[in-house]
């Protein structure tokens, strides 16, 4: 297999490090009366738990059914034209859009992989037509949160060129320089170890425009492990969306008013199942995400053809038109609790050189042209900013087109 890692100029090199500071999954910042080491003030307690209580009740839609998953979760069978989206100024009173156009030239999902299902539905049992399904929030899920007042967003902080201090580190290959209208691969699941609660590990796809300051756009879908969003070391399908860098706008799944949900057999943010294992079965989902050319909006499929919605063009500036960048990978955080570097996995928890079936891969890495055709990618780049402790290997062949393994275990000899 012959490699495809490029050259990468210093200029590429500031650039991504930029990059990936803006898009990191940061953990959120605490607030006073998160603290457990402060004094109990019964009124400040009141009123953080009348702020819960309100937003749950925005977040959370009357269900005409609910059903029980095995990992504890409640997923809501909530009326298409009742979900979160539509609380949206311009979206009230809408339907859900009709099926989009998609691109041409697809490649089929080869018979080696088997793709991955979701946990709440493995009973069989799922929600009427004319619903979606929407895991319900919980006051544990907000309590849990450092701050509850940013529940369901990423922390935007202030910007500092040295990556390797930020507490973020990323195994990623990337393509920029062109107009890009979407965005296709296949990647397997796993379910790393994450050292604590305030520490994640996600792997995903990312849909960029803007100049990378206060108007950054993105797009975002993936399988991540955080317990503390999800309360739980699950693997779980995860979207998420902004219009200005991570200040005001955007939220995970369907935590905030813009995503709009089509489907009625996958629930954003549930675990999935079954997952890979070391020198075992490797299962893979399959993400899409590209723009509409007759309406313009920003479609999300799952899997082997399944349309699982949309964002409303209106969302985005810089995105109403075409990405510059499109970026697939891995992230972890470290936050040296212990004083040493983490030992949060990414990925399987090992090195890119281990391969098929020990390693994590993204395959048939693909983009989406101004035709609305899926082409492969030109001039992929490979980057891992802390390669003794998660790396990156690219490559490209017939079967695969390009792909790369990456992951790794954090902390060990090499990585203190």
């Amino acid at each position: 297999m012959a490699s495809s890692c490029c050259k990468i100029s210093p200029i590429i090199l500031i650039f991504v490090f930029f990059l990936f500071f803006i898009f990191s999954v940061c953990p959120v910042e605490s607030v006073n009366f998160n603290g457990s080491n402060q004094n109990f003030h019964p009124k400040k307690e009141s009123l953080k738990m009348k702020f819960i209580s309100n937003r749950l009740m925005k977040i959370n839609k009357p269900s005409i059914k609910t059903i029980q998953s095995p990992d504890g979760d409640l997923i809501d069978c909530v009326l298409s034209h009742q979900q979160p989206a539509f609380d949206h100024p311009l979206l009230k009173g809408q339907q859900p859009m009709d099926l989009p156009e998609r691109p041409k030239g697809k490649i089929p999902t080869s018979s080696l992989f088997e793709e991955n299902v979701q946990l709440w539905a493995m009973s069989g049992e799922f929600c009427p037509e004319g619903t979606i399904p929407i895991r319900r929030t919980t006051e544990q899920d907000f309590l849990r949160a450092s701050s509850i007042r940013r529940f369901g967003r990423k922390i935007r902080r202030p910007i500092r060129r040295d990556s390797s201090s930020n507490g973020h580190e990323h195994a990623v290959g990337y393509v920029s320089g062109d107009q890009y209208y979407g965005a296709k691969a296949s990647l397997n699941v796993w379910a790393p170890t994450v050292a604590n609660q305030y520490e994640f590990s996600l792997s995903q796809l990312w849909v960029i425009a803007g100049s990378f300051g206060d108007d950054l756009n993105t797009i975002e879908a993936g399988w991540q492990v955080s317990p503390e969003l999800y309360g739980d070391n699950y693997p779980r399908f995860f979207t998420y969306w902004t219009s200005d860098a991570y200040q005001a706008t955007g939220c995970y799944n369907l935590l905030c008013s813009g995503f709009v949900q089509t489907n009625n057999r996958i629930a954003i943010g549930a675990a999935i199942s079954p997952i890979s294992s070391y020198n075992g079965g490797q299962f893979d989902i399959s993400l899409l995400v590209w723009k509409d050319p007759k309406h313009g909006n920003w479609w999300l499929e799952f899997g082997n053809g399944v349309l699982v919605g949309y964002w409303p063009s209106f969302l985005f500036t810089h995105l109403r038109d075409h990405a510059s960048m499109v970026q697939f990978g891995g992230e972890i955080v470290n936050n040296r609790a212990s004083n040493s570097h983490t030992s949060t996995q990414m990925g399987s928890g090992h090195f890119a050189g281990e391969g098929f079936g020990k390693a994590s891969y993204f395959r048939n890495l693909q983009v989406v042209d101004w035709d609305n055709s899926l082409i492969p990618l030109s001039n992929l780049k490979v980057l891992a900013n802390h390669p003794n402790c998660y790396n990156i290997q690219g490559g490209i062949n017939r079967v695969w087109g390009n792909y790369f393994y990456y992951g790794g275990p954090g902390r060990n000899s090499r990585c203190p």
